[in-house]
């Protein structure tokens, strides 16, 4: 495997030989970098050997000071702006990630976004706005801008979170679970216990077995004639 830095700070991690057959693209949290999400990638590397692993650095300078980068100001952020602040962040992130399917060829149901604390938000909400952009999503500490109205129907999304975080706590990802819940959404939540505000190996091994396990839902009901959730599950670490 192959694993540099690609324009602008973003990391690319490609396979050797053969044309890709899965893209995972990974967003780093707020004021941050793609090289926090190395462990990641490889995890993901080592699971897909076939796949076009991305690690964009964040579009905008992070405005608290640093040279990390961030995806949308969290400068006086509440609930009351932070939609307004996240869709105006989505048009350029949209356009990144269809380029990339273009660029490997893929179809929107062979992409995983998959993103931590601020990077979590932006995909999560990608798909919102976007049905079936990515066929899947891995949001580690991460949230909503705003709970779901509606799930998508076209991407499965896998939450996961450490019981012990003090920047974005749980609650947060029970919340989304339980509004996906309610709108048949296809989704799974799997909550790490003494696990902090962190992209910790436990919630990483469990994502791995999440997107090698979770049949997707539209084709678990089509193949069995049900409509209800398969279990979502958790994890105690």
């Amino acid at each position: 495997m192959s694993l540099s830095s690609a324009p602008s700070g973003a990391l690319e991690l490609l396979a050797q030989e053969g044309p890709a057959r899965q893209l995972f693209i990974l967003l780093h949290g707020v004021g941050g970098t793609a090289d926090p999400m190395k462990p990641l990638a490889v995890a993901l590397r080592q699971a897909f050997p076939q796949a076009a692993i991305l690690a964009p650095a964040g579009f905008e300078p992070y405005d608290g000071g640093g040279d990390g980068r961030q995806w949308f100001s969290t400068r006086g952020v509440d609930d009351a702006n932070r939609p307004q602040r996240v869709a105006a962040a989505l048009s350029p992130l949209v356009d990144y990630i269809r380029a990339s399917q273009a660029r490997f060829h893929l179809l929107q149901s062979d992409t995983a976004l998959a993103g931590f604390s601020q990077g979590a938000i932006m995909a999560l909400e990608a798909v919102s706005a976007h049905d079936g952009l990515a066929g899947r999503v891995l949001a580690f500490s991460g949230r909503y801008a705003r709970l779901p109205q509606w799930a998508p129907q076209y991407t499965t999304i896998h939450l996961l979170h450490g019981a012990a975080d003090a920047v974005m706590p749980v609650a947060h990802a029970e919340q989304a679970q339980a509004r996906l819940n309610e709108l048949h959404g296809d989704s799974t939540i799997d909550v790490a216990t003494r696990v902090g505000h962190e992209l910790h190996p436990a919630l990483i091994e469990r994502a791995i077995v999440r997107l090698q396990t979770c049949v997707p839902l539209r084709s678990w009901e089509a193949a069995l004639g049900l409509n209800q959730h398969p279990p979502s599950g958790s994890i105690i670490h």
